[in-house]
């Protein structure tokens, strides 16, 4: 059993107490050549392609250009930690226990419009990227084309290792479709 999260805008600033165990995400050379596209684009631009606020616009031309890799603890966060929107708040992570933890690190996927899929622990950096944005990318002119085979095939490839080939989608249409 798979279940299948959105991610959310709002990201906690807060110091994170989880550093000790982490991942890093399974499609990171993929997010690279997004954020390198990204990163030619100036706020005006990011404002058009993501109908953002200038000050949304200028502080995710920020976290683009400060996007590097290799992903450490202390300059990038477990994305259960980080996501801060209805579903994480709920979720309440720092409550989990180390099994509980673990549990939703083997079967909750988070999907991405920057890193395509994350797990619970995968580092990421903030960023604010719609799997709906139209950003002409060399698999078409949207992130659903970018990450539709990628995402399916790496889902598909996970159910393998459990026992049964469920998925519970708890994405919202615009994730889920990609």
């Amino acid at each position: 059993m798979i279940t299948v999260l959105s991610p959310a805008k709002k990201l906690s600033k807060e110091p994170c107490a989880h550093t000790a165990t982490f991942t890093q995400p399974e499609f990171l050379r993929e997010s690279e050549t997004l954020v390198q596209g990204l990163r030619e684009l100036d706020p005006p631009s990011l404002q058009s392609l993501m109908g953002i606020s200038d000050n949304l616009s200028v502080m995710n031309w920020e976290r683009y250009q400060a996007w590097t890799l290799p992903f450490e603890p202390g300059s990038a966060r477990q994305a259960f930690y980080t996501f801060m929107g209805d579903t994480y708040v709920g979720l309440d992570a720092n409550t989990l226990s180390d099994d509980e933890v673990l549990f939703a690190q083997k079967n909750t996927r988070i999907l991405s419009g920057l890193y395509g899929v994350l797990k619970p622990l995968d580092l990421m950096m903030p960023y604010r990227l719609e799997m709906g944005t139209k950003l002409e990318n060399k698999f078409g002119k949207n992130l659903y084309d970018y990450w539709s085979t990628t995402l399916s095939e790496s889902i598909s490839k996970e159910l393998e290792n459990h026992e049964d080939n469920i998925v519970i989608n708890c994405a919202s249409v615009e994730y889920f479709k990609s």
